[in-house]
């Protein structure tokens, strides 16, 4: 297989493009239900936001304080925005997930992956042979299943 600094074997790597299965594999990033419960939860403090201000005293607000609060909501929309749109893609060439910036690894420049299970979010760590971690989010089975195949292919008893 391979170890710390050597990539798998061309066999090894063809073999793993076949049992992922029909290439490209692409889905969403984020699993459905991450995705209802971010708006969800983004609608009620929107409504809580709105209520406060309509509740407040009459006397003037601190205008420094709702500027905060609304470019907080305003990040919290963007961050939303994108994870209901992300992509990961798995093809020939390698990884990619459209975010706010476009994540990318070719094939070559993996050097160890580590399949990381979270509640929220099944992610695949990649560590590049520049030593920067990449992080994929795989929102639908069969991306989660490719995940653990590429961390198991990449795996390396050193890191």
């Amino acid at each position: 297989m391979t170890d710390a600094t050597d990539s798998p074997a061309p066999e090894d790597h063809a073999a793993l493009l076949r049992a992922i299965g029909p290439l490209p594999l692409a889905g969403q990033a984020w699993p459905d239900w991450v995705r209802i419960l971010t708006w969800v939860l983004l609608a009620i403090l929107g409504v809580q936001v709105v209520t406060t201000a309509i509740r407040a005293p009459s006397q003037p607000f601190d205008t420094l304080l709702a500027v905060v609060v609304a470019l907080c909501f305003v990040g919290l929309l963007f961050v939303s925005w994108h994870m209901q749109t992300s992509i990961t893609t798995i093809d020939e060439r390698g990884l990619r997930q459209t975010w706010f910036t476009r994540r990318e690894v070719a094939w070559e420049d993996v050097r160890y992956a580590r399949f990381v299970p979270m509640l929220f979010s099944k992610r695949l760590v990649i560590f590049t042979h520049r030593g920067r971690p990449v992080i994929f989010q795989g929102g639908t089975r069969e991306l989660r299943a490719a995940f653990v195949k590429i961390a198991q292919l990449y795996k390396s008893s050193g890191a």
